[in-house]
């Protein structure tokens, strides 16, 4: 019986464990490409537009960026633009940060790869 809490504990984190090892690998490429068409609208790299500037987003604090007017809700989470948190917010920004400005949804799992493999890629904010 001692043994049941972590037993239960191990067989709860296997799910998850396995949807990260079976994320695709993303290619940089294909999300610069995806990147212009489906998010260039709303941001860019180095210059806040309807969203955000995005470079440097991997690894910073959510709400965060001088010079953004986030939403009341972005600015209180607690969340931190890991791969992961960046999979899951374009999946469905709405479930995972309520009140978010953001609505638009990247529901294809590679694309989403591709566009955070991009991401990953564009180093530290340039201020201007």
């Amino acid at each position: 019986m001692k043994w049941a809490p972590v037993i239960a504990a191990a067989f709860l984190l296997l799910p998850a464990g396995a949807a990260i090892a079976l994320a695709p690998a993303g290619d940089a490429v294909r999300g610069a490409q995806l990147y212009k068409a489906r998010c260039g609208s709303c941001h860019s790299l180095d210059a806040n537009r309807v969203g955000p500037a995005h470079r440097g987003v991997v690894g910073r604090k959510a709400g965060s960026m001088a010079g953004y007017s986030y939403s009341p809700a972005m600015r209180a989470s607690r969340v931190v633009w890991s791969p992961q948190a960046i999979d899951r917010y374009l999946q469905n920004p709405q479930q995972m940060v309520p009140g978010t400005k953001m609505g638009f949804r990247l529901a294809d799992p590679g694309q989403r790869a591709d566009v955070i493999a991009y991401l990953q890629q564009q180093g530290r904010t340039v201020r201007k």
